[in-house]
């Protein structure tokens, strides 16, 4: 899979910008605030309709302008796609692909998959659970966008559900919460499942990755879905969860049991991550996560993701970041934000991120 050239107007610090893409390594380089990872973003968002950074898409449209525009084209095994997004500040966007409207993003992100990696991705390391379970539903979508739809589903039988809950002011029970148990545990079973899944694909994968990073004295990473409802018959776990829980559940409003309380479980040298990992060992852990999903999704579609990695370096130690650099030329397109020169890793090309532009080095 391959991001052949991209047009960006009006995205984030971008007024105008015109790329072409080759098969390998792009090192894009430059200090901070020069757009490096807008473009990277605008790669991303092309790609997936979604920012991997915000939200909201009001960030995204340069200030004072309406709209942002992105266009490119993206090769992959499916056939060749030339891809149109408006993004507006105001109002629903506009996407064509080869001149047709898209009525569901999923249509596009079928066709074409990008992984994105940056600092921020720390949070999953270091964070509240929240954050790992973002990530998990993310996996979810990068390997299987038609079932992207499953943890919106999700949450919104959880909000109907804690809803009642809440307001109920009555004795025993509030009226359909036997309903909303069924849907709650109809949603929460796809989902549980979904991210067992993937994140079997995503745990020896990840380890493999730290350990081809950190070299055998330091390589244990342990990755471990770590979900609320356990056991191989999900959907009877959860039934039964929920009745042993129905009384606290009433006496706190809220719904106690299910995939919005699911953890995902990091270890590194077998101590927990969040508590106990190094600066270094965290960043490590966080760039091998997403290296990993790269390659579940490599071998889940039978080609690579365009990988976009956003400063994936200065976290590193010199010996771990050699190791990182040697493997990226065999990852298929890597296009890369580093900040200065000595982040650049063997046979990439370079462009440098300039006050007004990114242009070739």
């Amino acid at each position: 899979m391959q991001v052949d050239w991209i047009e960006v107007r009006d995205f984030r610090n971008h007024r105008e910008l015109s790329l072409e893409f080759g098969p390998g390594l792009t090192a894009v380089v430059g200090p901070n605030a020069r757009g490096k990872t807008n473009l990277l973003e605008a790669v991303s968002y092309m790609c997936g309709l979604v920012s991997p950074r915000v939200t909201s898409d009001l960030p995204l449209v340069r200030w004072g302008a309406q709209s942002a525009f992105l266009r490119g084209q993206v090769e992959s095994s499916r056939g060749r796609f030339l891809i149109e997004v408006e993004v507006r500040s105001g109002g629903q966007n506009k996407v064509l692909v080869n001149r047709s409207p898209v009525r569901r993003k999923r249509d596009l992100r079928r066709d074409v998959r990008t992984v994105f990696s940056s600092p921020e991705d720390l949070a999953v390391v270091q964070g509240d659970p929240d954050q790992r379970r973002r990530f998990m539903d993310e996996v979810v979508r990068t390997l299987w966008p038609a079932k992207e739809g499953v943890a919106g589903a999700y949450e919104r039988v959880l909000r109907q559900r804690n809803r009642l809950l809440k307001d109920w002011q009555g004795p025993g029970e509030p009226p359909g919460l036997e309903a909303w148990d069924a849907e709650l545990v109809a949603h929460g079973t796809a989902l549980t499942k979904l991210r067992a899944q993937a994140m079997d694909l995503v745990r020896h994968r990840a380890a493999e990755e730290f350990l081809g990073m950190a070299g055998e004295a330091e390589g244990l990473f342990l990755v471990e879905y770590a979900p609320s409802v356990r056991g191989e018959r999900v959907e009877e776990e959860f039934v039964s969860r929920l009745a042993e829980r129905r009384a606290d559940e009433l006496v706190r409003r809220r719904t106690l049991v299910g995939p919005h309380r699911d953890e995902l479980a990091l270890s590194v040298q077998g101590l927990v991550a969040r508590g106990f990992a190094s600066h270094g060992e965290a960043w490590a852990a966080a760039v091998c996560l997403r290296l990993a999903v790269a390659r579940a999704v490599a071998e889940e579609i039978g080609e690579r993701p365009v990988l976009l990695l956003d400063d994936p370096f200065s976290g590193l130690d010199p010996e771990r970041r050699a190791h990182l650099a040697a493997t990226l030329a065999g990852r298929g397109q890597v296009v890369m934000a580093v900040p200065d020169e000595s982040h650049v890793p063997p046979g990439a090309v370079v462009w440098l991120a300039k006050e007004g532009g990114i242009v070739p080095g």
